[in-house]
């Protein structure tokens, strides 16, 4: 499966087969929620969101990818992330492209 953020893929004419789409939401336990919340004060990178943030992505692109394979795609292009804040530590993650199948 090739994923890409453009809309076409060199050398390749495409079918549009529809939207795909992935998503999740992620949150920490109390006690890392209790951790980045002293690192508010200090400042510098909050860890532990950052790798949920990247374990959310990860996920939602997972599922665009089986909804996508589900409709026989060769691709997904055109994909764009969304992210949105559920409540304190808690996030949702949502993937979303185009699936298309190759003409040539």
């Amino acid at each position: 499966m090739i994923l890409v953020n453009t809309d076409y893929i060199t050398g390749k004419q495409l079918e549009m087969l529809g939207l795909v789409k992935g998503s999740t939401i992620q949150s920490k336990n109390i006690g890392k929620d209790i951790t980045q919340s002293l690192k508010t004060l200090i400042g510098g990178e909050l860890k532990a969101y950052n790798e949920m943030m990247n374990e959310a992505r990860a996920l939602a692109t997972k599922r665009m990818v089986a909804e996508a394979e589900a409709m026989g795609a060769d691709a997904v292009v055109n994909i764009r992330y969304a992210s949105s804040a559920i409540m304190q530590g808690a996030a949702e993650v949502i993937a979303y492209g185009t699936a298309v199948k190759f003409l040539n």
